[in-house]
């Protein structure tokens, strides 16, 4: 597999079990690792605050806290004015965050320490700043925050200035990208020696804002120490599309059968198969109810209707050119939905399995190697029949568990994507929240199918396809913004990126 180190996710048990193997491996020890952390720290903050002079960090009793005694340090040395308060007792603190904080104590830096049930008197006149540095959990953090942190963390948040977050916002799980409670919202998180898999994924995207991952130069000593089934993908790891001889023609490529459109969901299926046909889907039909025909003829004059209903389906004489089937879009689940269901799951093509047949697939489960399904959490929740809390609890357990219980490759949508064969999980890096508005799966599921047709693999094409849905998606907010998105807005530019040498 062809992946950038950088790009490497882990749990947070891996980083604390390998973390001073690796310094050492690297030539270094862990205060010395600490101290690169706070330089890092402090040149991402003054790169994307340079007009900040005045920094209040906030630091917790472990190396979190010494990471932020290091910036405090750094900070004075080039000329800012530097607060800094510890949420413990001076004695509390040991180890090499007490080496980090008696170099800061020879310095001219206002350094408090309050116990928790002293918060009131600190939080006066705590959070006159620039920005507000979060040290107080890291990675270490797991469970519920006592009431009084709660409040801190909700006095950091509303604060009208920048706040930056240490490896992780603390209040939220690193392994599962979960907020029990509250967690500070951070504007910039620097993460450290790699990838933390909680911070790519599902509420994590609501706290870590800008997230920067700063390896300090032990990244690949790390790797080399523990091994890791996650992965972050972006332009850099890509899978390709298999490329188009000079005298390919459409018969090469192949025929995608698009089923869905009952009569109250024609948009759906339109939306499917127009996206197909974007993506490089040489040839294009459809099998709708028969009150969604013309619908379909007018919208896009390119598609084929081939069928409406189970019956003509089964006897079309194009059913035997088709290489690929999308099944699910607008399709109900009414008898003519459950009929079409039933014939086309068993057919022998690779197929992209979305929306109402991921429901019919749950009242009839099977397992097959050729297909994608594409659940949102609500349609996992029911493909594992749990509840959508359950699945964003832990996404990761959740993609993985749905690939392994019915074949294939499984899509968790949502703020994250996941893409899952049951072991490997890429997180995707693209997308915004202008794309929670109708027919976004749709499209999704059209991508996918035509680049089934253009890829070498199942893996391959459902990667490739969510990275390009939700980067055409990145472009046009960037034009426009994220209000008003529509999934038919992505045409243009899926078509564009399909086509580009990068992305």
């Amino acid at each position: 597999m062809s992946t950038s180190l950088a790009h490497y996710a882990y749990k947070v048990n891996q980083l604390q079990r390998h973390e001073a193997e690796a310094a050492m491996a690297g030539g270094i020890n862990l205060f010395q690792l600490m101290a690169r952390a706070g330089a890092a720290v402090l040149s991402q903050i003054q790169q994307h605050f340079p007009a900040a002079r005045h920094l209040h960090i906030i630091c917790g009793k472990g190396n979190n806290g010494g990471d932020g005694y290091v910036i405090a340090k750094i900070a004075h040395e080039v000329g800012l004015s530097v607060t800094v308060l510890v949420m413990a007792e001076r004695e509390a603190i040991t180890g090499d965050a007490q080496q980090a904080l008696i170099l800061l104590e020879a310095l001219p830096v206002k350094v408090n320490f309050y116990q928790q049930n002293e918060l009131k008197v600190a939080s006066i006149s705590a959070f006159q700043a620039d920005i507000i540095v979060d040290c107080l959990f890291g990675i270490g953090f797991s469970g519920r925050l006592s009431p009084t942190l709660e409040q801190l963390i909700i006095q950091i948040n509303n604060q009208p200035c920048a706040r930056v977050s240490v490896d992780v916002p603390s209040g939220l799980n690193a392994d599962l990208g979960t907020v029990y409670t509250v967690a500070v919202k951070a504007d910039l998180t620097v993460t450290l020696i790699a990838y933390k898999q909680g911070l790519l994924t599902g509420q994590a995207g609501n706290y870590v804002g800008n997230l920067q991952l700063e390896t300090l130069g032990v990244n690949h000593v790390f790797a080399q120490l523990t091994t890791t089934a996650c992965f972050r993908q972006s332009e850099r790891n890509l899978p390709s599309i298999l490329p188009r001889a000079p005298c390919s023609h459409k018969g090469h490529i192949g025929m995608l059968l698009a089923v869905g459109g009952f009569e109250t969901f024609t948009g759906a299926i339109c939306l499917a198969a127009e996206a197909a046909l974007r993506s490089g889907a040489s040839l294009v039909g459809v099998c709708c109810h028969k009150q969604s025909r013309n619908i379909v003829l007018i919208r896009q004059a390119e598609l084929m209707v081939v069928a409406d209903s189970a019956q003509t389906l089964s006897s079309s004489t194009l059913l035997k050119k088709i290489k690929v089937i999308i099944l699910g879009p607008g399709l109900g689940q009414e008898h003519w939905s459950q009929a079409l269901f039933d014939l086309v799951i068993t057919l022998p093509q690779s197929k992209v399995v979305d929306a109402d047949a991921l429901r019919l697939l749950a009242e009839y489960p099977i397992k097959n190697s050729q297909w994608v399904l594409t659940p949102h959490p609500g349609e996992a929740a029911v493909l594992l029949s749990c509840s959508i809390a359950e699945i964003e609890a832990d996404r990761f357990s959740a993609v993985k568990k749905i690939a392994q219980q019915y074949g294939g490759i499984c899509v968790l949508k949502g703020a994250g994507t996941l893409v899952s064969d049951g072991n490997i999980v890429w997180i995707n890096s693209t997308g915004n929240p202008g794309m929670a508005s109708g027919g976004m799966g749709d499209v999704l599921s059209g991508i996918i199918g035509a680049l089934i047709l253009q890829s070498v693999d199942l893996f391959s094409a459902a990667r490739l396809g969510v990275y390009i849905h939700g980067r055409a998606a990145d472009i046009i907010v960037q034009k426009y913004g994220q209000i008003g998105l529509l999934a038919s807005d992505l045409y243009p530019e899926i078509q564009r990126l399909i086509n580009a040498e990068s992305y």
